[in-house]
């Protein structure tokens, strides 16, 4: 699971993905804050390549039933294998609303000296991990504002030889799932019949903790 991840400065994002440069206020992130994710861009021909758009949304995905943003404090990460079936999670999922969340980093806690240390995981190559989401569009009950917002997506890591090393012994080990990125495109545009195709866990040796 993630709580707490790095976004790049908007340069990084707009080269990676090829989108328009954007404002970013904070780069270290957590449920609640306003962050960047990648979508294809609406209304596009299923059959033809499809342009992409970088927007700001919450870090913690808001249903269209919810009353208040408050929920955010348990919608940062979806569980893949239960997505279709959970409330605040099986519209985006049904609908195929994926996202990609670029990051420059996510943290994660390390209990093998017996209390929790925060460490900071990047891709060994030092390029942006692209976190497959679901993104979703809300309407502020209050003022008519809308907010879009986003989730991880996430699988169980409990025999992947990095990332079984955090959170506490006794917990599942969890990871968000990193796309390779040859798959941006397809995972942006497949149904919700593949998504499942995607949540692959991402190689061992392409992973590094870095200062």
């Amino acid at each position: 699971m993630c709580s707490h991840y790095e976004a790049p400065a908007p340069h990084r994002v707009a080269e990676t993905f090829d989108v328009e440069p954007f404002k970013q206020g904070k780069l270290e992130l957590y449920p609640g804050y306003i962050g960047p994710f990648i979508r294809r861009v609406e209304h596009v021909d299923a059959e033809s390549p499809a342009p992409v758009e970088a927007l700001s949304g919450s870090f913690g995905l808001i249903p269209t039933w919810s009353k208040d943003t408050k929920i955010v404090r348990s919608t940062y990460n979806c569980r893949s294998e239960t997505a279709s079936q959970k409330p605040s999670f099986r519209t985006a999922w049904r609908k195929a609303q994926h996202c990609i969340i670029p990051a420059a980093a996510i943290y994660e806690p390390d209990w093998r000296s017996g209390k929790s240390i925060a460490t900071r995981i990047t891709r060994a190559d030092g390029e942006l991990l692209g976190i497959a989401g679901l993104w979703e569009q809300w309407r502020d009950p209050g003022t008519g504002k809308i907010l879009h917002s986003y989730t991880m997506l996430t699988i169980n890591a409990d025999d992947h030889p990095f990332m079984r090393n955090y959170h506490k012994p006794q917990d599942e080990k969890r990871m968000v799932v990193i796309l390779p990125k040859g798959l941006y495109g397809d995972w942006l545009k497949a149904p919700a019949g593949d998504s499942m195709e995607f949540m692959r866990p991402y190689p061992a040796d392409r992973m590094a903790v870095a200062m």
